[in-house]
């Protein structure tokens, strides 16, 4: 069964930098997407970040020149680093993967991971 194995959140001040990782164990076919998402509670899950297969990558508005997605293949592995971090990005951070073998696609959500900024 695959399961998303997430590491790297915790505490950190404002301005500081963070960086999660996120290791896809138990996967069979190609990796389609890898992405990052987040959640703060009473508010939608937002996308963070994402990364496909072949290298295409997309960032919220608010991730952009702050926040840099990354994966390694061989490891099956996606990683965030979070750079000038403020309150704002306080937030359960998701990793997500999508796994597909021809017109199939399985998706897979992690449990979460928290990550606090202090102000």
């Amino acid at each position: 069964q695959v399961q998303l194995v997430e590491s790297g959140g915790g505490f950190v001040h404002s301005g500081g930098s963070l960086r999660l990782s996120c290791v896809a164990t138990e996967i069979i076919y190609d990796i389609n997407t890898m992405a990052w998402y987040r959640q703060v509670p009473g508010r939608a899950r937002d996308l963070v970040a994402s990364i496909s297969s072949g290298g295409a990558i997309e960032y919220a508005d608010f991730a952009k020149g702050r926040f840099t997605i990354s994966t390694d293949s061989a490891e099956k592995a996606v990683y965030l680093q979070m750079d000038r971090l403020t309150p704002e990005d306080t937030a359960l951070y998701q990793c997500n993967v999508d796994e597909g073998i021809a017109t199939k696609t399985w998706n897979y959500w992690g449990r979460g991971i928290e990550v606090t900024v202090s102000s």
